[in-house]
């Protein structure tokens, strides 16, 4: 299911990448107290009560921009905010209402969307009584924040979620969806053509040459499957004009969308950082994976069990991703590809029965030392399946604030190793409840 998006704008130094590292909860953007700092787009995923949406945060726009930087930037912004399900318009309470402040509510309030008017850097009582000046903008009540001492985030997300679009309703949920991602020009619509038997994406050597999301159905031996490929997913500061650099944001969307993500990689050039992050967004989304290898056809050394290792030394956070090596351009290898994806599909619809679960987990807290804080240890009560797609398990415990993240990889490999789940990430919530 593609999650919403909120695009953060608003001029220079306002404070934009300071708030998207506030509501994301981790330092992603560079802050630094010079304008124009933020030139490419920054995204985050974020959730807020249950309610999970990606966070954009743009370039300081000018409206009448004096360079071809500043040109750029604008082009980025007004692209940020046809994508945006919501937009937040941020302005410096200090400032006060500036000229390019009404120019940019004047721009945006003809693009009729949700609009959540923030007045950041109100610091104290006094500067958060200032921000009633914002109302001249006629964008609605401003809401005042500080988003280097966290005042008013927590309302403004509150506020945020109840405007974002409902959730889409799955017309067709026994649809296997494949997001087909990965760098420019590695081959991704040519595997695509191959898989379908027939040229229906345009392939060039030319690098980002689909800029879209295409989907594409396909009947493989019975089930029903939904091809998307996309465009190339690039470094930020490497991104195209006008309208390839917000391709990005769909590829993001199409993995979100997906069940799982056919993650290519060009084979002359294998797993650069580009790769791996394209590999950690899947698996930070709890998608199936697939690795493929394309442009065999162009490797000397073809030991499969030399580039193996090679790939998991390299992608040390995904061992359970299989690995597919193919030529799209000769058809090696294509045929292994779709009964690869089926079984990692198999493995994200597998449901357990919780004794079944319980029985592993029990032998798993046994064999190895109980974290504990002080006197106080670590119980499991039980555990159970609560989900499928992604496999999710729940374990009620004494204190969840005595799990380890080292300590959930260990139950993690405990339950793969007892049940499989190859391709695919689990879930594991750990949730507090009193034993009596």
């Amino acid at each position: 299911m593609s999650k919403p998006i909120v695009a953060i704008i608003g001029r220079q130094n306002v404070g934009k990448s300071t708030l998207l590292n506030r509501l994301a909860g981790k330092r992603i953007a560079i802050v630094e107290d010079l304008p124009g700092t933020t030139r490419d787009r920054i995204l985050a995923s974020v959730s807020w009560r249950g309610t999970g949406f990606t966070l954009v945060d743009t370039g300081g726009l000018e409206t009448k921009p004096q360079s071809a930087i500043a040109q750029r930037v604008k082009e980025q912004v007004e692209v940020a905010i046809a994508e945006a399900d919501v937009i937040i318009f941020l302005v410096d309470v200090r400032d006060g209402v500036t000229p390019l402040d009404l120019e940019i509510a004047d721009m945006i309030r003809q693009v009729g969307k949700p609009i959540l008017l923030v007045a950041n850097k109100a610091d104290n009582a006094r500067l958060e009584a200032a921000a009633v000046e914002f109302y001249e903008l006629g964008l609605g009540e401003p809401l005042a924040i500080s988003a280097h001492h966290g005042r008013g985030t927590a309302e403004l997300l509150d506020r945020l979620i109840t405007w974002l679009p409902a959730p889409p309703v799955e017309t067709e949920p026994e649809v296997m969806k494949v997001a087909i991602v990965g760098r420019p020009n590695v081959g991704k619509s040519m595997l695509l053509n191959a898989l379908l038997g027939e040229e229906r994406a345009i392939v060039d050597d030319t690098p980002g040459t689909t800029r879209d999301a295409i989907d594409t159905p396909l009947d493989f031996q019975g089930q029903s499957v939904l091809l998307i490929d996309t465009a190339g997913i690039r470094r930020r500061g490497r991104l195209g004009r006008g309208v390839e650099k917000y391709s990005v944001i769909r590829a993001l969307r199409a993995i979100d969308r997906a069940d799982i993500a056919l993650l290519v990689v060009d084979a002359s050039e294998p797993f650069t950082a580009q790769d791996m992050h394209i590999a950690g967004y899947i698996h930070q989304s709890v998608k199936g994976i697939v690795l493929v290898v394309n442009k065999w056809d162009l490797v000397t050394d073809k030991s499969t069990g030399q580039w193996n290792r090679y790939i998991r030394s390299r992608l040390k956070f995904i061992p359970y991703a299989p690995v597919v090596y193919t030529s799209a351009k000769f058809g090696w290898g294509v045929d292994r590809v779709m009964p690869q994806v089926c079984q990692v599909y198999q493995e994200r619809l597998k449901r357990l029965p919780t004794a079944t679960v319980n029985g592993v987990v029990q032998q798993a807290v046994a064999a190895h030392n109980i974290p504990r804080s002080g006197n106080k240890r670590l119980k499991i009560l039980y555990a159970t399946q609560a989900e499928v797609n992604p496999p999710t398990f729940v374990f009620f415990v004494n204190d969840a604030g005595l799990v380890h993240f080292s300590y959930q990889r260990y139950l993690e490999n405990k339950l793969r190793q007892a049940f499989g789940f190859v391709g695919t990430p689990l879930r594991l919530v750990f949730k507090t409840r009193d034993e009596s």
